[in-house]
């Protein structure tokens, strides 16, 4: 009997079907080549060959030529392997049985939503009896290759190592598969230049843009600082791989010195990609855009939440944004800019498609840029699997930011890592040298300003016709802070271009704000722009002015960053002020209490001294939890499903999309109302998208003012147009009466 991995549609001839051996030895062939980057060829070979065991029952095989019955074929490779050796088979079965439904937990757990391994294994224990007549006997006489000397203290090694050559196996198999079904398609892959063809285009745009700039301007200490760090990067290139930290200044230059390293390390060090993780969206297509800029468009793979497949389709070319598309799933392509949230949750998920890039992390140069921002409640898991890539997966990784938090080894933080070497010889140097503003702080027992009393102040500074004073920046800490303070300035300045930023705008609507506020900036033009945070995260904007109210020293340092970026000779001016409202509990809060501690302590905080950062961090680690969601004990039990569901940067659940009618957004929710959900009308959707708190979506939908425009995904309703404020962005649905015309048609 001939057996079978893979029919093509509506083809009966098995002449032209993939046959099982086949595929065996095709997926073993590309695994074994994914997993020899971390030496565990053999096993990744092992997986390929028994992945599909299942696959030579008779019931799979009827399945082939037409028959509906089910059988699930994942788990008899996965008992294969536990005979073999109930516990260093444990590894290649988890892969095996997962490589289709995910990564199962070993025993049942709370809210597992997969059958566990033990119960698989078990149940696939008779059908791995009925297949010995029909598996070749070569296949069944493969003994388990060696396992990596796991330390028997810590089992998140082991646990890391399964995910890695699940995701080993999960790509072979797609790929050879994809190479079956869709050679077309398959044929699309690839197709980069070389890393060390990206290192010499880099530098040299980056040396010709030295050359290019005025004597006047390279007299500048700003000029000369960002010289020495880029020639400290590419002194540093040369080290040995491990851990390293980039502390540098805002305004210094790191986001090309720091690729300009992460280049021409890998290419010293035999590395096969620069994979770039940036906390936030906002700053993302900024990045993305100079790293491609330099290197050219096909290059660099941006792959976040709210990228707009229409809008990259026009300025890259069908050609190239379909071989995006496809590096997305996978990540070969030599320049991956990405999130914090789609970086770490892939590593800690257990799902195929999100498993399935991991081992092309392996041998990369990872820059995590402002890297204070990682989530302090989950820096225990997340720091583990930083050492794991530096120490077994051949990785070089870069901290970068103007705020290094401390997350060295101490006694009070036995996770933290160990042998970061500084590419900057003396960050505190770099730092005076382009000292560009001088930050006030309140007094640690005055009382709050109220809104009132800070707009009035802020309005005065408007009066005194002082272009310096004219453009300001306010940045507060909640939403509802943030409309309240706009209407309070508008009120005092009706002449004056204003504007508001929060969450509560959809990405369009924001992006679209700052590029307004950024020419008038350039223009010397008065403005006022009143923000949540979210303008804090390396977004390219420069006033002479910032307000920013008290919460933690990282805010307070990114929020300066903001001012006088471009080294005007007048000192910019940034005031820290108490506001009268508390920030967002979790971090935000408790920042706020451990900066208050510093003022009390440190009267003459000099904030941008990397002592006084880190002990700002110390006491910040220290009222955080390290685990908050428990983690690491479940990486220990082997519950993959589990960690999966609970590692959550941003949680689910705690808010609700809403697709609102800002520009194109009206056009493309009709679309989605007649029934296209199309992949690419989903993304552009993201730029048009909302997050509701979840507490206020019923009330929403209760009165009418949103609508479930197809099964789990809502909309402003066009019966309240006024929903969305071309402003403030969505407002609070008891303000908002029904438009009488909306219902005239």
């Amino acid at each position: 009997m001939d057996f079978f991995a893979h029919t093509r549609e509506g083809v009966s001839d098995t002449g032209q079907w993939q046959t099982l051996h086949e595929h065996e030895e095709g997926v073993a062939h590309l695994a074994k080549g994914f997993a020899a980057k971390f030496d565990a060829g053999p096993a990744g070979r092992l997986l390929g060959l028994w992945h599909d065991l299942g696959k030579y029952h008779p019931l799979f095989q009827e399945r082939l030529h037409g028959a509906t019955h089910r059988f699930e074929h994942a788990g008899a490779g996965a008992a294969l392997a536990i005979e073999k050796d109930p516990q260093n088979g444990c590894p290649l079965a988890f892969a095996i049985a997962g490589h289709h439904g995910g990564l199962p937990n070993f025993k049942g757990g709370e809210g597992a939503p997969s059958t566990p391994l033990s119960t698989r294994v078990k149940n696939n224990t008779a059908i791995l009896a009925a297949l010995r007549g029909n598996v070749p006997a070569a296949l069944l006489a493969e003994q388990l290759p060696p396992l990596p000397d796991f330390p028997k203290d810590c089992p998140e090694s082991a646990e890391f190592w399964t995910r890695m050559i699940y995701s080993c196996l999960v790509d072979a198999d797609w790929l050879n598969t994809e190479e079956f079904i869709d050679l077309e398609r398959a044929q699309k892959r690839g197709k980069y230049d070389d890393i060390p063809t990206l290192q010499a285009r880099l530098d040299a745009r980056i040396d010709r843009l030295a050359m290019e700039c005025e004597d006047e301007v390279k007299a500048r200490p700003t000029y000369q600082v960002r010289q020495a760090i880029l020639q400290s990067c590419r002194e540093a290139a040369s080290w040995d791989p491990g851990l390293f930290s980039l502390t540098a200044p805002t305004g210094s230059g790191k986001t090309l010195s720091a690729l300009s390293f992460a280049l021409k390390h890998a290419q010293l060090k035999e590395k096969d990609r620069v994979i770039v993780v940036i906390p936030y969206t906002s700053i993302i297509e900024q990045n993305a855009r100079v790293y491609s800029d330099a290197l050219g468009l096909k290059n660099v793979l941006e792959h976040h939440a709210n990228l707009d497949p229409k809008a990259r389709r026009d300025e890259m070319g069908d050609e190239i944004t379909e071989r995006h598309e496809l590096a997305t799933e996978n990540w070969d392509a030599p320049v991956i800019v990405t999130t914090s949230v789609q970086f770490f949750e892939s590593l800690f998920s257990n799902k195929r498609g999100r498993c399935r890039k991991l081992h092309n992390i392996a041998k990369s140069v990872i820059v995590f840029d402002e890297v204070q921002a990682l989530p302090a409640g989950f820096r225990y898991p997340i720091l583990n699997v930083i050492a794991e890539l530096c120490d077994h997966y051949k990785c070089s990784l870069v901290l970068s930011t103007a705020t290094q938090p401390a997350l060295a080894r101490r006694d009070a933080m036995k996770y933290g890592l160990s042998g970061v070497r500084e590419i900057v010889p003396d960050p505190d140097a770099a730092s005076e040298s382009l000292s560009r503003v001088g930050i006030s702080f309140p007094d640690p027992d005055a009382p709050p300003v109220t809104w009132e009393e800070l707009a009035d102040d802020i309005a005065k500074g408007f009066a005194d016709k002082r272009a310096e004073s004219r453009q300001a920046l306010i940045i507060v800490h909640k939403r509802n802070d943030a409309r309240e303070v706009a209407e309070l300035m508008g009120a005092r300045l009706p002449e004056t271009p204003l504007f508001h930023l929060s969450a509560l705008m959809c990405p369009k609507h924001r992006l679209e704000v700052l590029d307004t506020v950024r020419e008038l900036l350039e223009a010397r033009k008065d403005c006022c722009l009143i923000s949540t945070q979210l303008i804090e995260a390396g977004v390219d904007v420069d006033f002479p002015v910032v307000y920013r109210a008290l919460g933690g020293l990282d805010s307070i340092i990114q929020a300066a960053g903001r001012c006088n970026r471009g080294g005007r000779p007048e000192l910019g001016k940034v005031v820290v002020f108490r506001a009268p409202t508390k920030p967002p509990p979790g971090t935000p809060s408790q920042g706020l209490e451990v900066m208050e501690s510093l003022l009390r302590e440190c009267p003459g905080l000099r904030p941008h001294r990397q002592e006084s950062i880190e002990n700002y961090f110390k006491g910040l680690y220290a009222a955080v939890p390290a685990d908050q969601a428990g983690i690491q004990g479940r990486r220990k039990e082997f519950k993959f499903a589990e960690v999966g569901q609970k590692f959550k940067l941003i949680e689910d659940g705690f808010t609700q999309p809403i697709y609102v009618p800002y520009g194109d957004g009206a056009e493309l929710i009709s679309e989605l109302g007649k029934g296209f959900l199309e992949k690419d009308l989903l993304k552009q959707l993201q730029s048009y998208q909302v997050s509701a708190y979840k507490h206020a979506f019923p009330a929403l939908l209760k009165r009418g003012q949103i609508f479930e425009v197809v099964p789990g995904l809502y909309a402003v309703a066009r019966e309240y147009p006024g929903m969305y404020d071309p402003r403030y962005g969505l407002l609070n649905g008891d303000e908002v009466k029904p438009d009488a015309d909306a219902f005239v048609f």
